[in-house]
């Protein structure tokens, strides 16, 4: 955990499951950085894919295809991933919409083009006024 919030960067909460992986040593770590843990709640595994898909998502859709060098990078990379995620990305349980709403564009609004988001991984494609 320190090494992955140094400088006074940790995150108000953690939210993890009740695995044995988090020790006796750990929970007093978390604590000392000043992380309020959120375990979940005992015999409720239904509330664990919510967090394991954002991982799973973010992981596939932007991870998996960039090499990280430093962590300067690696919170670029992310924010473009987050930015493209809430803002162009269609969700399925949004009706293909995103959380960010867009305006919705008529057929006729001139041809189809793209910008690339996330270093080029995805694009969002809008119609240009002719």
């Amino acid at each position: 955990m320190i090494e992955a919030f140094p400088w006074d960067t940790a995150p108000k909460y953690q939210l993890r499951d009740r695995d044995g992986i988090y020790g006796t040593p750990f929970v007093p770590r978390v604590k000392g950085m000043g992380i309020d843990e959120v375990p979940i709640s005992p015999r409720s595994p239904w509330q664990n894919p919510y967090v394991e898909r954002v991982i799973g998502s973010v992981r596939r859709e932007c991870l998996d295809h960039v090499i990280i060098f430093s962590d300067r990078q690696l919170r670029r990379v992310l924010r473009e991933c987050f930015s493209y995620y809430h803002g162009s990305r269609t969700h399925l349980g949004l009706e293909k919409d995103c959380p960010v709403q867009r305006e919705k564009e008529p057929p006729r609004g001139g041809p189809v083009r793209s910008r690339p988001m996330v270093g080029g991984l995805h694009h969002r494609y809008f119609r240009q006024a002719a």
